[in-house]
């Protein structure tokens, strides 16, 4: 049994009494949702149909009075708190057995100052609905691939994205951060304001308050790049991941690029023939012209024709919801993620393998290429660090039933078992329920007595622990 399904199936603890139920609902102007309520399941609903728990009550947030006061009540009597925002994390850390959920999805609020180029954005806002009132003036900000994940939780992790090798990570966008702390006070973090706070908020996660609202600067983007992806046969895995470092290596900051296993969907560009067929494929996002995106493209001429080629002009909006498919609520999955210095011949070929073995027709291997402005920010520019890294690598499995899960988990830890020795570090948005010493490994060493000594100051209690956590130094 995982560490995950223990956690899904531990014994409840005891929720709040009924009077403070009465009190909540007195105080807040959201909904608060308690087991047999209209709307309970679906409240407590993750992405990661592994999870299954089952909050004392949700308090689906109307405004930043109810965060407080859902707060207030929680630490008075002793629960366990969750905060949740889109529900996306692959540990369920949006969720809690027994204890209280403040629910910031119904906080939607986006304000789009396209002089100034920034726009204020609500934590229950996701990717895909922030990107549309950006894109209504020509201006983004780096965002998740995935566009239904939520804004907040990307951005405290730190925020891999298409525009990052230029814009750098949704993190080195941020402007300002309003937060509820610990003790219940309205804190506004920027360089200016709490500028070490701001400097924790930026990769930290979730571990030093609740955020209220987010503000990013935003970059004229759009509203066509090119963008899609060239699919191979994945008996050229090896092949074609060596290629693509070849591509990366000294690519311009508009040209951003994944290499993926997968198998290919049943989608209407896809002949019926080829449906479930593992395949190799680059993704690209280039934001330079057509002319400058085909030059830049060049290297990957070396492979010949691919068996499916979709790279081309689309919308920003289109390229932002490619992978869509792959943040579908409810089916079940488990993942291990790394950085690597390198795909010299061992890593392609660990990766190819493995990558030929995908068990499920939503499951995948991603390699992400960092570098461009990533890699021009200092590491103790924010808690974010490790960005001299040039590759990310994700092996996730996802899958629909039950019965099949263990088979789906060995192929993800037999896969790890090989590229862990290789790995150094971890993205922090793609950790599971891994424990610390990982959540650690998303940080350098300088950066972790930082943000434990941050945690301390701010919340010494660690009130904020359901998440990849980080203890208060003593």
């Amino acid at each position: 049994m995982t560490l995950l399904e223990g956690a899904a199936h531990a014994p409840a603890p005891v929720g709040p009494p009924a009077s403070a139920l009465d009190r909540l609902r007195r105080r807040v102007r959201g909904a608060v949702l308690v087991p047999g309520d209209p709307g309970y399941d679906a409240a407590r609903r993750v992405y990661n149909g592994r999870v299954d728990r089952r909050p004392a009550a949700v308090v689906r947030c109307a405004g930043v009075a109810d965060v407080r006061e859902a707060l207030r009540v929680a630490r008075g009597e002793g629960l366990p708190l969750a905060v949740r925002g889109g529900g996306h994390s692959s540990a369920g850390h949006g969720v809690c057995d027994g204890g209280l959920v403040i629910d910031l999805s119904p906080l939607k609020g986006a304000r789009v100052d396209p002089a100034a180029r920034t726009v204020r954005a609500q934590p229950g806002l996701t990717w895909g609905e922030l990107d549309h009132e950006t894109q209504a003036f020509g201006l983004a900000t780096t965002g998740a691939r995935i566009s239904t994940t939520g804004v907040a939780g990307v951005t405290l992790g730190g925020g891999y994205g298409w525009l990052m090798r230029r814009h750098g990570l949704a993190v080195d966008n941020l402007l300002s951060v309003d937060v509820v702390t610990a003790d219940g006070r309205l804190v506004t973090a920027s360089a200016e304001r709490e500028p070490e706070l701001f400097w924790g908020l930026r990769g930290g996660g979730g571990n030093f308050g609740i955020v209220t609202q987010l503000e990013y600067r935003l970059h004229p983007v759009g509203p066509l790049v090119t963008g899609g992806m060239a699919f191979h046969p994945v008996a050229r895995a090896a092949e074609v991941l060596r290629v693509y470092a070849g591509l990366m290596d000294g690519a311009p900051d508009d040209l951003c690029a994944l290499c993926n296993q997968l198998r290919l969907p049943p989608a209407p560009f896809v002949p019926p023939h080829l449906v479930g067929t593992p395949v190799v494929a680059v993704a690209v996002c280039h934001l330079g012209t057509p002319e400058q995106a085909r030059r830049d493209l060049d290297g990957l001429r070396a492979l010949g024709a691919p068996l499916i080629d979709r790279i081309g002009p689309m919308p920003y909006l289109r390229l932002q919801r490619m992978y869509d498919a792959a943040g579908v609520f409810g089916r079940l999955t488990y993942g291990r993620s790394g950085h690597l210095r390198d795909l010299d011949g061992a890593a392609a070929d660990v990766l190819a393998a493995h990558g030929a073995r995908v068990e499920s027709p939503f499951s995948i291997v991603m390699v992400s290429s960092l570098g461009g402005a990533v890699a021009r920010v200092g590491d103790d520019e924010t808690a974010f660090g490790r960005r001299r890294t040039p590759f990310d690598v994700a092996v996730t499995a996802v899958w629909e039933d039950a019965a099949q899960s263990d088979r789906h988990v060995r192929w993800v830890d037999g896969a790890w078992a090989e590229l862990r020795p290789r790995a150094h570090g971890v993205y922090v948005n793609e950790l599971g329920d891994e424990g610390g010493d990982r959540v650690r490994q998303a940080y350098t060493p300088a950066a972790w007595r930082r943000l434990a000594a941050l945690k301390a100051a701010w919340d010494p209690e660690n009130v904020f622990r359901i998440n990849q956590n980080i203890p208060p130094s003593a």
